[in-house]
């Protein structure tokens, strides 16, 4: 099963909410099923934000498991993890553009060589633009929007910049911590930086 019909199983499965099949057709008419993850660093290549998302997905189920047991479901629904999990980077999605660059190859030659550089169209941050969208099309719960926004965790801007709201959110709501450590996991162990 490729990466995009992976991704549609886990949605339908789980998301049922007001709103989610008219972001799911603004996901398919984007290009959320063939953009890079990143420029260069986690699942830099066609189609890595599909396939990041997923395994952001399946690691945030495992930590959940491992945190609550066998019914972390009392905890947090399906539905709510599928949308953190499955839905965090959609500010990705416009946001990569591919180009050339000239480098040399093995033999100190010229060549054209294909990367993916940043062109946001939407230039409203990170985790806050995902939650901004995804709010456009279906109503998140606190905690989701939470989760969603603060996944970055300290790598998020605001907290180098000496924000201590993050503190209080992982405080608060420990499935917004465990949303971040999913996201962490998912891109240092199941994926691989661009050589």
């Amino acid at each position: 099963m490729d990466a995009r019909d992976e991704f549609l199983d886990i949605f339908y499965d789980n998301i049922d909410r007001d709103g989610a099949d008219k972001l799911l057709e603004w996901l398919e008419k984007s290009d959320f099923f063939t953009a890079p993850a990143s420029t260069r660093h986690h699942s830099a290549y066609r189609g890595g934000l599909c396939q990041h998302s997923i395994n952001v997905y399946k690691r945030f189920v495992k930590l959940l498991e491992m945190e609550y047991g066998e019914n972390w479901q009392k905890k947090v629904s399906p539905e709510s993890v599928a949308i953190m999990g499955l839905l965090h980077d959609v500010c990705k999605v416009k946001t990569y553009v591919e180009d050339f660059r000239n480098v040399k190859d093995e033999n100190g030659n010229w060549i054209k060589k294909p990367y993916y550089k940043v062109e946001d169209s939407l230039p409203y941050g990170h985790g806050e633009k995902s939650v901004y969208i995804i709010s456009a099309f279906m109503k998140l719960t606190r905690e989701e929007a939470l989760a969603i926004n603060w996944h970055m965790g300290e790598y998020d801007q605001r907290v180098q910049n000496g924000s201590y709201m993050i503190r209080d959110v992982y405080y608060r709501y420990p499935v917004c911590f465990l949303m971040h450590l999913a996201d962490l996991t998912a891109t240092y162990l199941d994926e691989e930086e661009e050589a």
